[in-house]
């Protein structure tokens, strides 16, 4: 029997990785509902410029709390060694210091933006009056921004310990929250977009809150103790604050090239930056299932780094994979089958479902190329290697812009090419810098735990 095929048929592999992946999925789910609801409240106030600030506004919030998405990222593979390693210490200490950096920068962040709201909103050519109730509302959605990051921070860890349950519970109560904050202060007090704001807020404190008495539960449970007087030094910092100095890069990197396809479809017409937004969200659908096995990845592969176990951390990797691969199957199906419908559920416009058709067979293999790069960031996230993670984005970021320039003269089909060929370079770097790192034998040899400089 070969050594994959002798993982593929660990059976509790296979329980671990969908008990790790299913909630995770689910939450996936909540994150689309409460975006829904927010349109849907602001749709039905007596101005247009209502739905408009709440649509301006929750653009300017997502930046920063997009942006510090390394919270989660980079606590989590911290977590999972230390869970691997059996050190309730140091898991201990990773809860600590995470919560502690994720409050400062909400905090430092939160008050550095209030200044310059005006500027930000401005860049958005609003009307006055729309300008004047998305600052209200900006305002007032800037105080939840501590519970944000806490919220990050919080699923992270959770994640890294195997709780996935308590990530799931922590975002259904702060989406269901804000959903039932949303019609009674609104619908029922008439508040208007402030109520908005403040129902958004009062979803982030009270998930918030959940997620630190569950965190204090579970560390309640443990031994160890944190070591407050090593916290006062440099490194003990350095390895997370280093982490998540390259997640930021990387995910900075990744965020300019989906804006850039944003930018350069729309110079090519409204129809077209119309379809392309339809088929991205073809994209965003895969993620709901792909990114489930890479958060599995992270946990499990994680977990196996810690304990020094080669043999889990080939388990964990093979099972999470076959499983995404046939998730990525799935959808590539459903997309070449029933592309068109997927289309025109989301519009009637005959002008946009004849654009997006002639870009179905792009969106087809999408789901192919890119559960590699998904589930290497997993297992790379969970080794707690981001420098390796960030030099493949450079990478892969010079070539699509190289690939951009090679293809200008092909319109938005040169679009699809240079971002396929940029997923599959991401992925195919990843993939490279990983068989470095496992013909030295380093992936558990050198641990990169927490603590470990």
């Amino acid at each position: 029997m070969t050594p994959l095929l002798e993982a593929w048929r660990h059976r509790p592999t296979h329980r671990q990785v969908w008990s790790v992946a299913m909630p995770l999925m689910l939450s996936n789910l909540t994150v689309p509902l409460v975006s829904l609801v927010d349109s849907a409240v602001a749709g039905h106030l007596p101005h247009t410029q209502d739905l408009g600030a709440v649509t301006v506004g929750s653009a300017v919030y997502a930046l920063p709390v997009w942006s510090f998405g390394f919270l989660r990222m980079g606590t989590t593979g911290f977590a999972a060694q230390a869970m691997g390693a059996g050190d309730a210490s140091a898991l201990r200490t990773v809860q600590a210091q995470a919560l502690l950096l994720a409050a400062a920068l909400g905090v430092i962040v939160g008050a550095l933006m209030m200044p310059a709201l005006p500027w930000l909103v401005g860049q958005m050519h609003s009307t006055p009056l729309m300008t004047s109730r998305a600052l209200d509302y900006l305002h007032l959605r800037l105080l939840g921004l501590p519970a944000a990051l806490l919220n990050y921070a919080l699923a992270g860890w959770f994640i890294g310990a195997q709780r996935t349950r308590t990530t799931l519970a922590l975002l259904l109560v702060t989406n269901v929250v804000n959903i039932v904050l949303n019609l009674l202060f609104v619908l029922g007090f008439g508040w208007g977009v402030p109520g908005i704001a403040v129902a958004s807020v009062g979803g982030e404190w009270c998930g918030a809150a959940y997620g630190l008495w569950r965190a204090y539960q579970v560390v309640h449970s443990m031994d160890g103790r944190i070591d407050w007087r090593a916290m006062r030094g440099w490194d003990h910092w350095r390895p997370l604050l280093a982490v998540n100095r390259d997640i930021f890069v990387r995910t900075m990197l990744l965020e300019g090239v989906f804006f850039s396809l944003s930018l350069l479809g729309a110079r090519l017409g409204d129809a077209t930056v119309a379809a392309n937004a339809l088929l991205f969200n073809g994209l965003m659908l895969c993620a709901f299932c792909l990114d489930g096995f890479a958060n599995a990845v992270e946990a499990l592969c994680g977990h196996a780094i810690g304990a020094r176990d080669n043999l889990a951390l080939r388990r964990a990797l093979v099972v999470a994979g076959g499983w995404a691969l046939i998730g990525s199957l799935g959808y590539a199906l459903f997309f070449g089958l029933a592309g068109r419908l997927f289309v025109n559920l989301q519009t009637n416009l005959p002008e946009v479902r004849a654009m997006a058709y002639g870009y179905l067979p792009w969106l087809t293999v999408l789901p192919l190329i890119g559960v590699w790069s998904y589930l290497l960031d997993g297992l790379f996230i969970g080794a707690t290697r981001a420098r390796e993670m960030r030099d493949g984005m450079v990478l892969s970021v010079m070539s699509y812009a190289l690939l951009l320039w090679l293809t200008r003269g092909l319109g938005n089909q040169g679009l699809w090419l240079a971002f396929l060929a940029f997923m599959a370079i991401r992925a195919t770097s990843l993939g490279w810098l990983g068989l470095r790192i496992q013909r030295r034998h380093a992936w558990v040899a050198q641990g990169q735990g927490f603590g470990n400089t």
